[in-house]
């Protein structure tokens, strides 16, 4: 038998919430048509359209991967390139797929305080070299909550805007914590995406609650033009659609998807809270959404792992992430700190 206790590696280890599940259940009654073009998938993107109050193009694939590597070759040329932080997901953990979709676009890595791009950093790449031998800068990619767990304020996003409308760049957004961001800075969906300048936003529905699926969203429709071909050909296409986007529509319908990010983001506050007690421990970033990065003595991570604790040690680099998710509970958390205050 598995351990099937709560963990801390990833928001992705947790399980469906209950309104997700439902609406798989309700769109399970009965037969729809194939390929999208169900009620169900119909009805969540007008949710969203709604939700992001503009008139948006969306589409839907089934992991993050896909869904930032075909919306980046949408925006590119094979003889462009990316700009991008050094810790982003496209760079350290897609295994070069935003490359292989858009047959050779190049990342370019900048660096920046607590996983953020700036506009300086974004400006210095562009204009390093403008020689026809280097590949031209086309697009900049944010991470909204970044890869250790900070959050792009609005006048951060706004000055990557000014700087992208200056250099002719596109923005394109990955949003695997997306809910998160919204639900720690108060704002609207709106505020944070298209008004702040982004073009295509990779919403995460796996990390919420979903058991698969995000939604790629155009606010800059013209780019979105033969998408739904990319996807197809990318073998994205899901032929039961219905089951990525009924889930989908029951996270907006009911607010779940803002619930569950509030739930996660306040049992990682809690969890750093606790954290922050413990003699000799020490927080890497901001907590400023669902992950806490902390340092701990050696000893400590190996008693954790030996007790059968699952957290990642490589992302953020000389620490431990604990992630929290939306069934997160109290009592696992308080489980976690009493084994690191032993193991000290």
């Amino acid at each position: 038998m598995h351990n099937q206790s709560e963990q801390f590696a990833s928001d992705n280890n947790s399980g469906i919430c209950p309104e997700a599940l439902e609406y798989m259940l309700q769109a399970n009654q009965g037969s729809a048509p194939a390929y999208g073009n169900d009620i169900w998938t119909q009805k969540a993107s007008d949710y969203f359209r709604e939700l992001f109050e503009i008139d948006c193009e969306v589409f839907f694939a089934f992991n993050g991967t896909a869904a930032n590597s075909l919306s980046l070759a949408a925006l590119c040329q094979s003889y462009h390139s990316v700009i991008c932080h050094e810790t982003s997901h496209i760079e350290t953990d897609e295994c070069g797929a935003p490359e292989y979709a858009s047959n050779g676009s190049k990342l370019l890595l900048a660096k920046g305080e607590n996983g953020k791009l700036t506009a300086e950093a974004i400006a210095g790449l562009v204009t390093k070299r403008t020689d026809i031998h280097y590949p031209k800068p086309k697009v900049i990619s944010i991470t909204q909550a970044t890869e250790l767990g900070t959050l792009y304020t609005i006048d951060e996003l706004l000055a990557i805007k000014e700087t992208a409308t200056k250099y002719n760049l596109k923005i394109h957004m990955d949003g695997a914590r997306f809910a998160n961001a919204v639900a720690a800075m108060n704002l609207s969906p709106a505020e944070i995406s298209w008004k702040s300048g982004v073009d295509v936003l990779c919403f995460c529905g796996t990390k919420n609650g979903m058991a698969l699926g995000e939604a790629i969203i155009f606010f800059n429709k013209a780019l979105a033009e033969d998408f739904d071909y990319r996807c197809k050909q990318a073998g994205q296409l899901a032929s039961k659609m219905r089951f990525i986007s009924a889930p989908w529509l029951g996270l907006l319908e009911t607010g779940a998807w803002l619930k569950n990010a509030r739930h996660a983001n306040q049992c990682a506050a809690y969890l750093e809270e606790k954290l922050l007690g413990i003699d000799g421990v020490e927080m890497m970033f901001p907590r400023e959404a669902n992950a806490v990065f902390a340092k701990l003595p050696e000893h400590t991570i190996q008693i954790l792992k030996d007790k059968g604790w699952q957290f990642y040690t490589f992302i953020g680099v000389g620490g431990v992430r604990f992630m929290c998710s939306w069934n997160t509970t109290q009592t696992r958390i308080d489980e976690l700190v009493n084994d690191i205050k032993n193991g000290q």
